[in-house]
């Protein structure tokens, strides 16, 4: 359906699908994060931070680009590194070839803690969203994200100066 233009106050369905879905995921994600961390002990970031840097090069990333990476502003990042590196989860480096700047490294501990935290959060993902949808559901779910992703997308590049 296009946009309708002009028109800015929301429909009573409009308003209903809007709150339903922005309900249901911010649900859903409290639940997802919430047996991340009793189950492993680590946190929501702690894992994207984890998962980001393992599959990185070498296991490393200049602390800028990871920022980016995960969608998170450079002090957010630089704060919880320093909780993740008192722990022993990464090591932040100068970069290297460059002094000014710093990578994060993950450590043996943060990839073992990614690894042993993977299946208990691979569970509760197929148990709270996976179960909860059949094959077309789930495709639909994925063609909706793809396509606001893509608005999205759009969006920012229509605002960047």
């Amino acid at each position: 359906m296009p946009p309708r233009k002009g028109r800015t106050a929301l429909t009573r369905a409009e308003l209903d699908s809007w709150r339903a879905f922005i309900e249901t995921t911010e649900e859903l994600r409290t639940a997802i994060e919430g047996r991340l961390q009793s189950d492993s002990g680590i946190s929501a970031g702690d894992y994207r931070v984890l998962l980001e840097l393992s599959e990185a090069p070498e296991r490393r990333m200049r602390s800028s680009h990871l920022a980016d990476a995960i969608g998170w502003e450079r002090s957010r990042l630089s704060h919880h590194l320093g909780r993740m590196e008192k722990r022993g989860l990464i090591a932040r480096e100068a970069a290297k070839g460059d002094n000014r700047g710093a990578e994060a490294v993950l450590t043996d501990e943060g990839r073992d803690a990614l690894r042993r935290s993977s299946v208990p959060h691979f569970h509760a993902i197929r148990e709270l969203f996976l179960d909860a949808l059949t094959p077309e559901q789930l495709a639909a779910a994925r063609d909706l994200a793809e396509t606001l992703s893509g608005h999205l997308a759009g969006k920012r590049g229509a605002t960047a100066p």
